[in-house]
């Protein structure tokens, strides 16, 4: 039998019961859109529309289009390009490495979160696929062909391939992983559905799920292995990601600290964007007993920590800049903070090492709101590491006479706002049509940390107690 210390807070507050979830939980997917959810999804539709203008003009006329030139050759792109890769490291963390370590506060946030990893990668597949210039041409180049077709044109040493690997693969398992937990909550959905469009549309996507220990064990396995699988892929993704930078000669990119520093910075952000996402859902939805305060407190801890670990990466970067007395390598960092992009590095430098240390203090890490503004300023930091690291890095390089500034353009902007609109559009499709919370997991866990289990233990303990007092009445 699983045994709660009663000092714990429960993870399940309002007294709920196996029933309560099911309905609370089912009752979003089964009722009519909201008049608040319809100006969501128009809102992110508005976005995905006025950047489809930047996208097809990109794929029409070039990526001339953006801001880029003959010295900074990455920029707007890439720079998007890791912040939203970064972002999708925190579902499958979530998902899988709490999973391992039998953390059960993740069970309220889990599927939110894993959705939201797979619709950032999308977001994130986006520009180096719009980088190509013309995709249907530079998917030629860019995937392995068989040695039969003619010459392996890629090349294998590059780390830009070996991205192509492991965020397809992380995705693909990150994808899987997400619909398997999912199964046994469409099932829910589909037994309890009235109409036959429902029925049909969730009995497909159940399966034929039919809730037997068979059933269960064996899901129980798969859950398993998909999470010893995505483990090191949330620990290799980042890591190759920083490979692009640091298997290079450029002075600010060439070092050996980028993959931890990367991966702590990925789940930095990742975590922040899952607190935008689950406080606004949780208010919207009503769904405080499920996300209280003790799960937003944890998911804060996770963001002093990782924060505090960026914050020590940028100070090592400085002292090995000053310590290698490499000229070069000290100017790229004098330039990163004194130089025409100052703005942008104090405000790395603000967001990411100043504000997460007010989650100290304990006032701060259990308010909803002081919660959601940082977990915003974080992020706004997060993009403006990569651009400090990207930009700063390119714009004065070796050469003096090679110097130059970037300016993005509306397109650049364009397509970031693309991003945005894809996001929550589907972020919002998905909080309506599927379960947000795994009810599965919760209910496996509402008799060990709900309301009702101080109560059910200490009623246990004095039962027993009793017993201990009459020995003639616990022997008969």
């Amino acid at each position: 039998m699983e045994v709660t210390s009663p000092v714990r807070k429960p993870l399940v507050t309002g007294g709920k019961t196996v029933h309560d979830v099911t309905v609370d939980v089912c009752r979003r997917v089964e009722e009519k859109p909201t008049i608040t959810w319809f100006l969501a999804v128009a809102t992110s539709l508005g976005l995905l529309t006025i950047g489809l203008y930047a996208v097809a003009m990109t794929l029409w006329d070039g990526i001339g289009m953006w801001g880029l030139n003959k010295t900074v050759g990455w920029a707007w792109d890439i720079t998007n390009f890791v912040w939203w890769v970064g972002i999708g490291h925190a579902g499958t963390l979530i998902s899988a490495i709490l999973l391992l370590f039998r953390q059960r506060w993740r069970m309220s946030i889990n599927r939110a979160a894993e959705a939201m990893t797979i619709f950032a990668v999308i977001c994130a597949a986006m520009f180096p696929v719009l980088h190509m210039g013309r995709p249907w041409l530079g998917a030629y180049w860019a995937l392995p062909l068989p040695n039969t077709f003619g010459s392996l044109w890629v090349n294998f040493n590059s780390p830009l391939l070996w991205d192509v690997f492991a965020i397809s693969t992380y995705f693909t398992v990150s994808l899987v992983f997400w619909y398997i937990g999912l199964i046994p909550d469409f099932a829910t959905i589909r037994d309890r559905a009235k109409g036959i469009i429902s029925r049909t549309v969730y009995g497909a996507l159940a399966f034929g799920w039919n809730g037997s220990a068979r059933t269960w064990e064996r899901y129980e396995a798969v859950a398993l292995i998909l999470a010893g699988l995505a483990t090191p892929l949330v620990l290799s993704v980042h890591t190759i990601v920083s490979f692009d930078f640091a298997t290079s000669v450029i002075p600010g990119w060439h070092t050996t600290i980028f993959p931890p520093y990367f991966v702590a910075g990925a789940i930095f952000s990742g975590f922040a964007m899952v607190l935008t996402l689950m406080l606004i859902t949780r208010k919207v939805y009503k769904l405080e007993d499920y996300i209280t305060i003790s799960h937003i407190e944890m998911m804060n801890i996770v963001i002093i920590v990782t924060g505090s670990i960026v914050g020590v990466a940028y100070i090592t970067e400085l002292f090995m800049a000053w310590y290698s007395g490499v000229e070069y390598e000290q100017y790229a960092f004098l330039n990163r903070a004194t130089g025409p992009y100052w703005w942008a590095y104090w405000t790395m430098m603000t967001c990411n090492v100043i504000s997460p240390q007010l989650f100290w203090i304990k006032k701060v890490r259990t308010s909803i709101v002081a919660t959601f503004i940082l977990s915003i300023v974080v992020n706004i930091g997060m993009w403006f590491e990569r651009f400090v690291i990207i930009v700063t890095s390119l714009h004065r390089d070796y050469l003096p006479s090679s110097w130059a500034m970037f300016q993005p353009t509306v397109y650049d902007l364009g397509i970031y706002i693309f991003t945005f609109g894809l996001f929550f559009t589907f972020f919002f499709l998905f909080a309506k049509f599927f379960p947000v919370i795994n009810m599965a997991e919760v209910k496996s866990i509402l008799k060990a940390t709900g309301e009702k289990q101080p109560a059910m233990r200490e009623s246990a303990t004095t039962t027993q107690s009793v017993e201990e007092m009459s020995p003639t009445t616990s022997k008969n």
